[in-house]
């Protein structure tokens, strides 16, 4: 449509004409397609990193691997994996969410093929610790993502979505490893995903770029993507942001609650092993229902904010109604170790799994609520390293709970998966009672600025 304007005192006399393409005026919606790569790039990130967990019952028998052992297998993970969150999300703020995302899925792909080659618990803990290192980037740059191409009131249904991109993983990994690891062995399964991963490469290079860069953007569609209020690009040292009471509200949530998480994926398998005698071709309907359970319980989570928002309530309100919500629902699963069905125990696992997503999705969200842009990967990356140093801890110690101290009784480890988001939730109630932004760009750091929450 041709829109004529009137010629000012400083133009020519001839009407200039403003062109506004069909294009233009349509709405478009190319910010999902680019949280779909985001949310697939999740679940290659999760096949990747629970295969050892589903195969080690078998494996562990098979290179006479303990439970202590096997603890710090997963351990060597996490700490590797803290250590990457301390740089990712500063370097996808350096270089850009595109290159960044890409070269660090290139890396867990090629960390989860060299998995075939292990034979020994340390072989196992050194390919794991360099699949810690590749993973590392993926919340960071997921949440970069939220920040460049989706409005505050759409982040937390796109959080939602990504965490099911672990649920999707978590499902598809029982259903796929199976017959894999019957027709060609074990080393099919890392070999398997790892090739998954590399395929994801040629859709997000040719695809990915700043909404602002893509032709594939309207402009009804980057005024939404934009229509917060603007921010400043001014840079931020690292060290600073731990000067921020916000900073440790997410901190502190991530180091509490990331532990729980990572005791879900890695140890359900060895606990229905060894509490109901259930072997590798018989843990895939188990899991799915219980990983199926938890892609639900992360949209719910996510949507349950976005509605409350819509209808007038403060984004602090939202956020934290749907945070005590998930953190009572995981209450029950302090009963899975002493009901004597499976089913019912799957069923309190599932809803544990379910509420956590909805609590992560709540929790991340937090990041882009009360940062600017330019420091939301820092923040991501501190916080998800905090939450895997407390995996790191809480994966020895349930090796030697399970291994050493209480002869494969699990109750002590599903009584602290149960209360451990009450304890997250109140944390950090007391930390950022009312959600402000952190005023990172107008003042320096210091304990003055610290007690502003």
């Amino acid at each position: 449509m041709a829109v004529v304007t009137p010629p000012t005192n400083e133009s020519a006399s001839v009407p200039v004409l403003t062109l506004e393409s069909e294009f233009d005026k349509r709405m478009t919606q190319f910010r999902w397609v680019i949280l779909t790569l985001v949310f697939l790039g999740t679940a290659v990130n999760y096949m990747d990193r629970l295969v050892l967990g589903l195969l080690a019952p078998d494996l562990k028998h098979r290179f006479a691997i303990t439970d202590e052992a096997y603890g710090n297998i997963q351990a060597a993970f996490a700490l590797s994996y803290a250590f990457g969150q301390l740089v990712s999300g500063r370097l996808l703020d350096w270089i850009g969410t595109k290159a960044g995302y890409a070269i660090a899925l290139f890396g867990w792909s090629i960390a989860s093929i060299f998995h075939i080659f292990a034979r020994t618990a340390f072989g196992f803990g050194a390919a794991r610790g360099l699949l810690g290192v590749c993973e590392s980037p993926n919340y960071p740059a997921a949440v970069k993502v939220m920040s460049e191409w989706f409005p505050k009131r759409e982040r937390a249904i796109g959080m939602g979505v990504v965490n099911s991109g672990t649920l999707v993983g978590a499902i598809l990994v029982p259903l796929l490893v199976p017959p894999l690891v019957a027709k060609w062995g074990w080393q099919a399964a890392f070999l398997g995903t790892g090739l998954i991963g590399l395929a994801w490469l040629f859709f997000w290079i040719p695809i990915y770029s700043q909404p602002r860069k893509s032709r594939r953007v309207s402009r009804r569609e980057l005024e939404l993507i934009e229509s917060d209020p603007p921010e400043t690009t001014k840079k931020c040292p690292w060290l600073m942001l731990l000067a921020y009471r916000q900073s440790w509200a997410f901190i502190i949530g991530k180091f509490l609650t990331d532990p729980l998480w990572w005791f879900y994926m890695t140890w359900f398998p060895n606990f229905l092993n060894k509490q109901y005698g259930l072997n590798l071709s018989q843990l895939g309907k188990p899991l799915f229902i219980i990983y199926g359970m938890a892609t639900v319980g992360s949209m719910i989570g996510g949507y349950i904010s976005s509605i409350m928002l819509n209808r007038g309530f403060s984004v602090n309100a939202s956020r934290k109604t749907a945070m005590l919500l998930c953190a009572l629902a995981v209450l029950p699963v302090v009963f899975a170790a002493n009901v004597s069905s499976l089913w019912t125990s799957v069923l309190l696992m599932g809803l544990a799994t379910a509420a956590h997503q909805g609590f992560s999705a709540n929790l991340y969200t937090l990041v882009p609520d009360m940062f600017p842009k330019h420091a939301c990967g820092s923040v991501a990356g501190i916080g998800g390293s905090a939450g895997y140093f407390g995996a790191t801890l809480f994966s020895s110690l349930t090796g030697l709970i399970i291994g050493r101290w209480t002869n494969q009784n699990y109750t002590i480890l599903f009584v602290m998966a149960g209360t451990g988001y009450l304890v997250a939730f109140i944390l950090i109630q007391l930390l950022a009672p009312k959600l402000k932004p952190a005023l990172v760009d107008d003042e320096p750091a210091g304990f003055d600025v610290v007690q502003k929450g």
